[in-house]
């Protein structure tokens, strides 16, 4: 069985950036010491906007501008990028919360019977949960985790939300 980890969104504005929170920075060193110690493919996403995010739905709703893409607060967080650098990896830039370019390269790059699908990253209760979901959905019969220690929410409550959301839909939580 090849496994698969999805490494969501670890990006500075998520971490200590606009968007930031100490949760998020508790998990990074958990989250490094996953990327590093995994064996398989590894697919990074990028949440990723133009200039013009406030004009955006999600800007209307969200009105904090972050991961503009070429700024600081787009790259990945330090300690997770020089982790990835280690290894091979695709990245895949979304524009919004679930990716369905990300369920669209793991169905042209992998057999769904052959693989394990493993989430970490930000935020549990936004980009994590949306594209456990997605997932979930295009690969029914995948065996699809998300590692809890390796992600954290906007808040400690809705990050528990998320975590219950996706075990009620056959989402392992570890």
């Amino acid at each position: 069985m090849k496994k698969v980890l999805i490494v969501v969104d670890m990006q500075k504005d998520f971490v200590d950036g606009a968007l930031g929170t100490n949760e998020a920075v508790a998990i990074v060193d958990n989250a490094v010491k996953k990327i590093e110690g995994f064996e398989g493919d590894i697919i990074v996403t990028y949440d990723t906007h133009a200039e013009n995010y406030l004009e955006t739905q999600e800007g209307k709703n969200l009105p904090v501008p972050h991961c503009i893409k070429g700024t600081e607060g787009w790259r990945l967080d330090a300690k997770v990028r020089a982790a990835v650098d280690k290894k091979e990896y695709k990245a895949i830039e979304k524009p919004t919360f679930g990716s369905t370019e990300l369920t669209e390269y793991i169905k042209a790059s992998y057999n769904p019977d052959e693989i394990e699908i493993e989430l970490i990253g930000l935020c549990t209760d936004i980009c994590v949960v949306s594209n456990a979901l997605l997932i979930k959905a295009n690969f029914l019969e995948t065996k699809v985790s998300v590692d809890s220690s390796c992600c954290a929410g906007v808040t400690p409550e809705s990050h528990n939300a998320a975590l219950t959301t996706m075990k009620m839909c056959q989402i392992e939580i570890i």
